[in-house]
């Protein structure tokens, strides 16, 4: 059984509920040149799902068909594991797995996926696309490294970095890339999903304990939807 913030997460562009303007900006830019983002915005808010549904909108549902493995990296000192998600299309990391020895990642990882080309040839891009989860988090050696790696393989490579601000992110490297906020979710906005999902689960949410949720999420609403199940398991 999966959890609801899982089970009901949308899969397309066209399953987003809210912030409406940014969805119709990602169907553009997945249909124009597109270009490294750096999406940021608050816990909760929807940063991977979105991500998720514009690879979505970019590649088909073979994005959706996930392996994870564990990648070794060598250094002088000792030898560094990472896990990397990934599908035909793409690849995720998280490099602060590995602490102040992320740069080595960035450097050997990136150069390997730049330095294979996409070789599917029933889809429009070709280009894979690697998302760097908590790219905030990165150190300053490890971001020189990416910018020079931006520079270098841009033709077979796009990144996505995502985080919660980019007022971390070096200025080279943010100006390579097209910025986008997802705000957090409105309170009204929540309650929504909330009565949404209680109406899937034929269940009956009454609107003051949707309220009650909704304000005690602080606007997260991975949080409201795991109290809302959690609540109703009691």
């Amino acid at each position: 059984m999966s959890l609801w913030v899982d089970k009901y997460r949308p899969k397309s562009l066209e399953e987003l509920t809210y912030h409406t303007e940014l969805t119709n900006r990602l169907k553009i830019l997945a249909t124009s040149d597109f270009p490294h983002l750096l999406i940021y915005g608050p816990s909760g808010a929807g940063k991977k799902t979105r991500i998720s549904c514009l690879l979505e909108e970019l590649y088909g549902p073979g994005v959706r068909k996930l392996k994870t493995d564990i990648q070794t990296f060598t250094t002088p000192s000792r030898k560094l594991d990472i896990t990397v998600v990934s599908s035909k299309y793409h690849l995720e990391i998280t490099p602060n797995e590995v602490g102040f020895s992320d740069r080595v990642v960035i450097q050997e990882f990136l150069k390997d996926v730049a330095q294979t080309k996409q070789v599917d040839l029933s889809i429009k891009h070709d280009f894979k696309v690697v998302i760097i989860h908590e790219a905030d988090s990165l150190t300053r050696e490890s971001q020189a490294a990416l910018r020079r790696t931006m520079e270098l393989y841009m033709s077979n490579v796009r990144l996505i970095l995502c985080c919660k601000s980019p007022s971390k992110i070096i200025d080279p490297i943010r100006s390579r890339c097209l910025l986008i906020r997802v705000p957090a979710p409105t309170n009204d906005e929540i309650i929504e999903t909330l009565s949404n999902i209680a109406k899937k689960e034929y269940i009956k949410l009454p609107l003051k304990v949707a309220k009650l949720i909704a304000d005690e999420s602080n606007r997260d609403l991975r949080k409201a939807i795991l109290s809302f199940e959690s609540l109703y398991m009691e």
